[in-house]
């Protein structure tokens, strides 16, 4: 099992050649409009729209911690909106953060990119806003994703 590839550059704009999963961590409260999700929404209106609709039937669907919507952006290109965080706010119960819906997510992620032939892209998910730790979430990957041996391309943005 090779590691997990890092590298500097933006994840909306992910490098390698063949279909390409990029996956991101929302919440699920129905908000997007802080994070990575600004630089998803300025290069595709498709991922946004989607997550809205998704949380306002939600009542009707699966959306909730560690579901995943896959959203096809290009021919050979799809965004993976994986509610992985409760709230958007540091509170009484922590972070926002909760990494068994990440790891549950992954395990999606992961059935999806091997259906599609996929490799996986992504910011370092979940340690952003949702104020997680890499050092928990790098083994979630590695243990989902890399250990079926799907790529994995994680990018750290420069400026």
């Amino acid at each position: 099992m090779s590691e997990i590839e890092y590298v500097r550059g933006d994840a909306t704009a992910p490098q390698g050649k063949g279909v390409k999963l990029i996956a991101h961590v929302c919440n699920d409260l129905g908000g997007w409009g802080k994070g990575f999700v600004l630089a998803i929404s300025r290069r595709w209106p498709e991922p946004e729209a989607a997550y809205r609709r998704w949380h306002r039937e939600r009542a009707g669907n699966d959306f909730g911690l560690g579901a995943v919507q896959y959203v096809q952006v290009a021919p050979y290109l799809w965004v993976a909106n994986m509610v992985g965080q409760r709230g958007t706010r540091t509170g009484s119960k922590g972070v926002p953060v909760r990494y068994e819906a990440i790891d549950a997510a992954l395990g999606s992620l992961a059935g999806k990119a091997e259906e599609l032939g996929a490799s996986v892209h992504m910011p370092r998910i979940g340690c952003g806003l949702a104020g997680g730790k890499w050092s928990r979430i790098e083994p979630l990957i590695a243990g989902r994703l890399r250990a079926r041996g799907i790529s994995v391309t994680v990018y750290d943005h420069e400026g």
